[in-house]
Order: C-alpha cells, then structure tokens, then sequence
C-alpha cells in the first residue's frame, strides 16, 4: 500500500484492544465434524466406569473426570464431576475448529481445558470475532479471519492467533474498537463509521506488520492502514464486507455465477480417503467422486502456509486410534459433508477474487500512529485491553454452587 511506511500504521493490538487467546479444548474428541458423533461418544463415555471411563476421557492436568468446573456461560450442561455424569449429552454448539472450517463441539466446562469464559460470555447473533492468523514465510493468505462463532485454537496445523470480538458486551453493545477512534475517524472522513465498518476496512487492510512498535498486547505486529481519503474508505470498506459476508455465513448462501458453480459429477464413494485436484479439468477428485468446476484460485487458497481445502478433507477423512471416543465417527460420506465442501469452494473462490483488490487499497492521505497519539486515541487505556464486566446473572459454579459475582 503505497502512502504508508511499515513503521507508522497503526497495529490491530491497538485498534482493537480486547483480545483473549482462543480455547484450547485439550483433547479432540468433544468437536466433530457432526453432531451425531459427539452424542454417541457422550453416550460412550458415560456408560463406560471407573478407570475405562478415565481413559476415555483422556485426562491432562487440567482437567480429569474428577475436576470440579464452572458451567460455561450461556450453557446449560452440568457442574457436577463427569466420574459420576450420567446423563444426556449437552446440545452441541457450533464453533470455527480450524480456519473456514466450522464443527460442532459440546459446550461442557469439564472437557475443555482452557475454555475462556470470558468469550462464551459475548458470544450471540451480533458478535463477529476476529481472528488473526499464522503469517507463513512467502504465503499470500489472509492475516486474519473472522468468525460468526466461537474460534478454536486448532489441533494441528498453525496456531491460531489472539481472538478480537468486535463487542465487548452481549447485544452489540461497546465496540472493541480504542476509545476515540471512531470520533478520531468522523473527523477526518466526514462521517461516523459503524463499528461494522471499521471492522470490515481492518479485513482489507491488514497485513504483516514488522514486528515493532510496542502495544504492550504480545499480538506479533499485524498493521492497519488508516486512510482520511473517503473515497478511498468507502472502497475498502465495501471489499471488507463483501468478505465479512463471505467469512461469517450467516445469511444467504454464496454462489458463483451459473457456468462456474461447482456440482458433483461423480457420485462420492461411501468414505473417500484420497483427494487430488486435476487443473486442466477445474476438478475436485475425491477418491472415485469428482467436483467440477473447481477453480484453481479455491484450490490454491491458503491460510498459514496450510492449503484449505486440502486441510478440510484431512479433518474427516484422518484415521482415529481404535478404542478412543475419536474413532466414533461416521462410517460413510454424510451428505451435509458434500453440501458443506460445495459451499467451502464457492467461499473461498469468491475472497479470491477480493484479493487483488484488497491488495490494490491505496492509501494516500493516511492516519498514522503518530497522529493517533497526537489525538488522544493512543496509546489504548489499559482497561480497553481487559473485558468488559458483563455478568448480569449468576453462573452455576463447581457441584451445582452458583459462582460468587
């Protein structure tokens, strides 16, 4: 982005000052990518006894069949020791388990290790989490994502970075934006920009930063670019939420125009276990299946150094150690797998084609850090950097207890 030298553009740490690392489940076997197998290994679990049940729970120091938790905000799942539990499964939830790859999880306190409360807590239908991702060495995928539900820290494959929701209160209520900046921002471009905006211009615009400049946060430097040109705002922010449309998919489904949308040409076997893309033919082979067309675009897309779509196919088709409660799985392709994949492909063709767009932003009459601090809006208080108190209700604590507030 030309007009803006590395070492003055704003970080994100600052921009958006709230962040919590994402949770750590501690053991695979509660997220699925169907809910039915989650049920079924609840059921496993808790017909299993004593040290059968302790060894299919895969215990860390943690967390063990006997460790006394708090229920997760906004869960109704119990408090009680799971080496007594015995009865149905919690419902299970949906959660962003790897980039663009959304599962199901239980949502109980006694299977995760490192849950974060404080996410559960500011998790609803207006929440937008953002995510910022591993930057590998000459890959050109996105620095950040952002998601509609919880973000896990992956099991394999690239951490995940910090996790930024947009608010800092349930309802859409306190952006996690620095104080000042949106009246910082009304002043130079003319209008307010909604708390949506500005999260939709900071998808455009991130990128690598270089690392310096302290924010006191530890987020590894990713820069924004601020730009006073309206114009200018206008066109990132229309790319942002083009692809906050795109990342979120919590609306209308996405399609690509009638001759490029993908259709399955073969039928998929009962359980493919090999994928390999063809370019000459757009095609997506799924051991005996075919998917076409499949734009190279989709198939190349990466984030983290990690091929997308080859990552997805990974998670489902990987064998599990016989015995565990991760080997409950299906036997054959379930047919939500197939619309998911469609729908994957088409996403992930369409943020290709914002790409060279987005990379294209120029920002000639820039907002620097400089002139950040220089209006009051940096450096960030250090209150913005810690969560908002939102408990307006009791949570049930260890055995039943509610939690003191």
């Amino acid at each position: 982005m030309p007009g803006v030298t590395h070492d003055d553009a704003p970080l994100l740490a600052d921009l958006m000052p709230w962040s919590v690392a994402p949770p750590r489940l501690g053991r695979r076997w509660p997220a699925a990518p169907d809910a039915a197998s989650l049920k079924a290994r609840w059921d496993a679990l808790v017909k299993a006894e004593g040290p059968d049940r302790e060894a299919l729970f895969e215990p860390t120091r943690s967390r063990t069949p006997r460790s006394a938790v708090t229920q997760l905000p906004g869960q109704s799942s119990g408090t009680g020791r799971l080496e007594r539990e015995s009865g149905p499964c919690p419902e299970p939830v949906r959660v962003l388990h790897a980039p663009f790859d959304e599962q199901w999880l239980i949502p109980d306190h006694r299977l995760i290790d490192a849950a974060r409360p404080e996410l559960w807590r500011v998790a609803d239908e207006r929440q937008a989490f953002a995510v910022e991702q591993t930057v590998a060495p000459e890959a050109s995928g996105p620095v950040l994502l952002v998601s509609s539900v919880l973000p896990l820290n992956p099991p394999h494959g690239p951490r995940t970075g910090r996790v930024r929701p947009l608010y800092r209160r349930p309802g859409g209520q306190e952006p996690n934006l620095a104080p000042g900046l949106r009246e910082h921002l009304a002043e130079r471009l003319g209008h307010s920009p909604d708390p949506v905006d500005v999260l939709a211009w900071i998808l455009s615009a991130a990128r690598p930063g270089s690392g310096s400049a302290g924010s006191g946060s530890g987020s590894g430097g990713i820069e924004v670019p601020l730009t006073a040109d309206p114009e200018v705002w206008g066109e990132g922010v229309e790319l942002g939420r083009r692809a906050l449309w795109l990342m979120r998919r919590d609306g209308e489904r996405p399609k690509l125009p009638g001759g490029r949308r993908p259709y399955v040409r073969a039928p998929l076997p009962t359980l493919p276990l090999e994928l390999f893309y063809d370019r000459e033919e757009e095609a997506l082979l799924l051991g005996e299946g075919r998917i076409a067309p499949v734009p190279a675009d989709a198939w190349d897309f990466q984030v983290g150094g990690v091929r997308v779509l080859e990552a997805w196919f990974a998670r489902r088709t990987e064998q599990a150690e016989p015995g565990t409660l991760e080997a409950v799985r299906p036997r054959s392709w379930p047919q939500s797998w197939t619309s998911e994949l469609l729908e994957l492909i088409t996403v992930l063709a369409l943020l290709a084609e914002l790409r060279p767009r987005q990379s294209e932003l120029a920002v000639e009459n820039p907002i620097t850090a400089t002139e950040l601090r220089r209006g009051a809006v940096l450096p960030v208080p250090e209150g913005a950097r810690r969560p908002a108190s939102v408990l307006d209700h009791h949570e049930e604590g260890p055995e039943g207890q509610f939690a003191l507030l």
